[in-house]
């Protein structure tokens, strides 16, 4: 890099080269003719090769600055091109966010309306995923699923529990819900990859005839708590997800208590550079 001379000098000359003119590329540039033919001589004098022909009424590239000249274009374009994508990334109002499709059906929306409302100029975009895919859709911010014996991708989005909920109705009547031992009688809800919730509620109660291979399966979240929504039975789930049900009450939770998931969701950067955007809105999750 010391063998570099002061881009100005080599600014100047490449207009000068172009229009064959210190007085056009003066305007070129908003200098003075005087600059432009100082920061010529300056770079003939760096080096230590004439880069001109001088006559009164014109001027004539010599071999040397004909030779030089596409390698300096060439240098300036890639300058201006990486300056432009920085500029492009730090005033980018976008922000894609790939998210487990649970999440981001029954967490994410509401969250979204805050931030809407506070950074109105922004732009989000959404791509649900389901948790054992892998996506190729590149994205400024990712939300993952994490074990909590796995390591942290980027920041934990808060503490989450486990909570059992069922359709309003079974908790009414002669069949009510009323402990942790009348699931029995309104049947289970699994989700598979995620069998180890209703092992940790039985385990956690002492419910050892709780029949854990019998009930409804299904691969999704939302699926498991649709079902539960229908009166098909009990789901448990990440109290992230059940929420937004809970306060519709489409469905209820019969037990007050909550329990260790062992699970949660990281939110990290993803695919891209960070934009002002993708900051706000990841500092906006996070506090959320």
């Amino acid at each position: 890099m010391k063998t570099l001379p002061p881009l100005n000098f080599i600014r100047s000359f490449e207009a000068a080269a172009r229009h064959l003119s210190f007085t056009k590329a003066a305007d070129e540039l908003g200098l003075t003719q005087a600059a432009v033919s100082g920061h010529i001589r300056a770079l003939e004098t760096y080096i230590g090769r004439p880069l001109f022909y001088r006559a009164p009424r014109s001027l004539t590239l010599t071999e040397v600055a004909a030779s030089y000249l596409p390698t300096l274009r060439q240098a300036l374009t890639q300058i201006e091109i990486a300056t432009g994508q920085i500029l492009t990334v730090a005033h980018r109002q976008e922000v894609t966010l790939a998210c487990p499709a649970s999440l981001a059906t029954n967490w994410l929306p509401q969250r979204l309306r805050r931030f809407s409302k506070q950074f109105p100029e922004v732009n989000v975009t959404v791509h649900a995923t389901i948790w054992s895919e892998t996506t190729d859709q590149i994205a400024d911010l990712r939300i993952t699923p994490r074990h909590d014996s796995q390591p942290l991708l980027g920041y934990r989005l808060g503490e989450e529990r486990l909570v059992v909920v069922c359709a309003p109705e079974l908790v009414t009547g002669e069949a009510a819900i009323r402990s942790p031992r009348d699931i029995r009688q309104h049947g289970l809800i699994h989700v598979l990859g995620r069998q180890e919730h209703w092992e940790a509620f039985a385990r956690h109660h002492g419910l050892s005839d709780l029949p854990l291979s019998q009930g409804l399966r299904t691969d999704s979240s939302n699926v498991a708590l649709e079902m539960a929504v229908a009166g098909l039975g009990c789901a448990i789930t990440l109290e992230s997800l059940a929420d937004i049900h809970l306060q519709r009450r489409t469905l209820v939770a019969p037990f007050a208590e909550r329990l260790p998931s062992g699970w949660g969701y990281d939110l990290h950067v993803g695919d891209l550079n960070p934009s002002r955007a993708s900051e706000r809105l990841m500092q906006f999750l996070i506090a959320a």
